[in-house]
């Protein structure tokens, strides 16, 4: 064992979020000398403003397809060996209140902060020494050593473990500080873009900032991936679960199709105008939707009259476009508002049982810093506490 007096340790981990304070958490119980670094002067930042500061620790459906990744199998092993049951079962060992939110998400009653000091304890049992409010001056490697340097002081370390997570999110401090490191020893990066994010609209969808504050239930569809969730109309574009989650598979220039009435046949108008032709078309859709948002898709639809005066041609028409309506974003609020980050260091060369980088033994990658973006809604808690503890048990 290393003697960590003198600047040497067992392993160095930098981040300290929800990632690298699991993995420090676990290699520390195991008895390992470790030394968990931020450049914040506290851990757990984007935990405490997470699920509107209750923390959506983790999601009871997690399953590797709710992720994105260049490799869609990558996420398996860790997941497999580290469940949303396992760390709920680390939630309750501590007496933090829970609850199913929607989804299968699950959210602490009280505070984001019962997690953050929950994590807290589980470094301090393993003994695990913070070094916080210093910046990362210098990363390097030699004679089987990673040498990091913070604040004058140079500290070794056979094993280096990169949890500083991606771009998303600047104004609490985040970088792509992970990727350069990853760079430096080798490894390759996809590349990365926001996610979790909400969309932009371009001048020529000028007449739905007057909906900004509306929302709706929706499906929301992308090729051929799927969501069945609220969206919300914004002064800039489109927002929402149902927008954030379609965002991280969008690409630019392309459209995205938005069903305003997923539970409605397709010949539902064509019902509604035998049973009251002498109703407004405008009254009849207003009652499945809200009255400005049925104003504002109808006036863009250019129909409007008694439902017995329109023909069964253009209420099906209508239908049909409410059913699939193309937005074409003109881009997205980018990282300064998106929840996570598409992309990042490459799987290809990383161990999915250990995160350890196959090119620089001893170098490993967990939760954001990584190609592996889950679903909005606690999955990607659940990769960063899953691909943590993989690293602290291989350290």
């Amino acid at each position: 064992m290393l003697d960590a007096d003198t600047g040497f340790w067992d392993a160095i981990v930098l981040g300290a979020g929800a990632a690298g304070m699991m993995c420090a958490a676990t290699a520390g119980q195991r008895g390992k000398r470790v030394l968990l670094v931020d450049h914040a002067d506290a851990v757990g930042k984007k935990i405490l403003i997470s699920g509107g500061g209750r923390c959506n620790f983790t999601n009871i459906h997690t399953a590797a397809d709710r992720y994105l990744s260049a490799n869609p199998h990558f996420a398996k092993s860790a997941l497999g060996r580290y469940t949303a049951q396992d760390f709920i079962g680390l939630v309750d060992r501590y007496g933090i209140a829970w609850h199913e939110k929607t989804l299968g998400q699950l959210f602490c009653d009280g505070s984001a902060k019962q997690i953050v000091a929950m994590l807290e304890e589980e470094c301090a049992k393993g003994g695990v020494t913070p070094a916080l409010g210093q910046p990362i001056a210098d990363v390097d490697h030699g004679d089987g050593l990673y040498r990091v340097t913070i604040g004058g002081t140079v500290h070794r370390a056979p094993a280096l473990v990169l949890a500083t997570g991606g771009p998303s999110i600047p104004k609490m401090g985040a970088t792509g500080f992970a990727y350069d490191v990853a760079r430096h020893f080798g490894l390759s990066i996809v590349q990365p873009r926001p996610a979790l994010v909400p969309f932009t609209l371009g001048p020529e969808e000028a007449l739905f900032q007057s909906l900004a504050g509306v929302s709706a239930d929706v499906e929301v569809r992308w090729n051929k991936t799927r969501f069945r969730e609220a969206a919300l109309f914004t002064h800039r574009g489109l927002s929402g679960p149902a927008m954030l989650q379609i965002s991280s598979y969008w690409q630019h220039r392309t459209p995205i199709q938005v069903n305003f009435l997923p539970d409605k046949a397709a010949d539902w108008l064509l019902a509604e105008k035998r049973e009251r032709p002498r109703v407004m078309l405008r009254r009849v859709v207003a009652q499945a939707l809200t009255e400005r948002l049925a104003d504002t898709l109808l006036e863009r639809i250019g129909v409007q009259g008694e439902m017995g005066n329109l023909s069964d041609k253009a209420l099906r028409q209508v239908a049909a476009r409410l059913g699939d309506w193309p937005f074409a974003p003109s881009g997205t609020e980018g990282y300064a508002k998106a929840e996570v980050t598409v992309g990042g260091i490459a799987t290809a060369g990383l161990s999915s049982r250990t995160m350890e980088a196959a090119k620089a033994p001893g170098l490993y990658a967990i939760g954001e810093a990584v190609d592996v973006t889950g679903w909005l809604g606690g999955y990607n808690f659940q990769w960063a506490w899953a691909s943590g503890v993989a690293a602290g048990q291989a350290i």
